[in-house]
């Protein structure tokens, strides 16, 4: 018996330091410096622990330290993972064989899915003045200079970082940049997510106001598709379309930070407008370079329906001169929208 339970204490001996040296210890020296190689990353079980404790300590909606100090993270010699790509295009209506078809390239939110691990880090960084959690993405703006599959031929690098914090009426704003770059060191793809930590006493009592340019451009030449949402949405885009948190990952403690159950990632919404996108209009429509902006409002319920409407922008008094494509998710039979947003070509091929 004594035996047993000399074993069973040198077991948990060795599990406690394998995870305070493995896990906590080498994470912390590796976060020492912002420049990092994709083989040697802080584990998730520490970034986890720091979100945790950040979490926990801190308010949301509110600034906290008035450092300067600029927070970036770059992960270089990273390699993409095919197995994700496919798990992604299946998640996001493309299709099993996405991208193997010719001329498809990968598609335009992929390089997000990314980056789960940066993100974290940059959420957990001493300099980062919110709370990481409840962050709800609000707005994004999305460029390719060059295709996405440059990625998919090399090593390439991923770069986060924040651009500038904003009071708004509801609490605070944040953006973050995130950027891909190729093994030859030039610009792939680039994405600016804005992300709103709310204050639950003022979001109380503002109303929501919904802006946005392109609705008014709606021409007779509407092309609608329904889709139902399925249930299971939320597990495919557990690990490639995460919404940078935890918690999302975890019904209990999703409960107990506020979040809706079975809600789609907004990368997921945005995916399935760019994938219905190209079935109806031709991939030339999104492929490289292509400039899109979109703005995020009411979230999107798993098992529900919802219509996905895209028009041609046109300028006034010119039907004939298209300026990009406009495009909408909304409630099916009704008229509550998801997502908004523009795609243009920044200048011709």
């Amino acid at each position: 018996m004594g035996s047993v339970q000399s074993c069973v204490m040198g077991s948990l001996c060795f599990c406690a330091v394998y995870l305070l040296y493995g896990h906590i210890y080498c994470s912390y020296r590796l976060l020492k410096t912002n420049v990092l190689s994709s083989d040697r990353l802080p584990s998730f079980a520490y970034l986890f622990i720091k979100y945790l404790t950040k979490a926990l300590c801190r308010t949301p909606g509110t600034i906290y330290n008035t450092s300067k100090t600029e927070v970036i993270y770059t992960v270089l010699n990273c390699r993409l993972d095919h197995h994700l790509l496919r798990s992604f295009c299946r998640a996001a209506g493309y299709g099993w064989d996405y991208p193997d078809s010719e001329y498809r390239d990968t598609p335009l939110c992929f390089p997000e899915s990314l980056f789960l691990r940066p993100m974290l880090m940059l959420l957990t960084d001493g300099n980062f003045r919110l709370s990481p959690a409840g962050l709800v993405r609000v707005r994004q703006t999305l460029k390719t200079l060059q295709p996405v599959d440059e990625l998919t031929k090399g090593l390439f690098t991923l770069q986060v970082r924040i651009l500038n914090y904003r009071h708004v009426d509801a609490g605070v704003e944040v953006d973050i940049c995130l950027s891909a770059s190729s093994r030859c060191s030039s610009l792939v793809w680039e994405s600016v997510l804005t992300l709103m930590s709310k204050n639950k006493l003022k979001a109380s009592r503002c109303s929501p106001v919904y802006e946005h340019k392109n609705e008014a451009d709606e021409t007779d030449d509407v092309k609608q598709v329904e889709l139902r949402v399925p249930r299971v949405t939320c597990m495919q885009n557990a690990l490639s379309s995460s919404e940078y948190s935890p918690f999302q990952l975890f019904s209990l403690p999703a409960r107990l930070f506020g979040y809706r159950s079975k809600m789609p990632p907004t990368l997921w919404m945005l995916s399935v407008c760019f994938a219905e996108i190209e079935k109806h209009k031709g991939v030339k429509v999104i492929t490289a370079p292509v400039s899109v902006t979109a703005q995020f409002t009411e979230p999107v319920l798993a098992s529900g329906k919802v219509d996905i409407r895209f028009w041609d922008r046109t300028e006034p008094g010119n039907p004939s001169s298209a300026q990009g494509l406009s495009f909408r998710m909304q409630q099916h039979g009704g008229n509550k929208r998801h997502v908004v947003g523009l795609i243009s070509k920044p200048y011709k091929i």
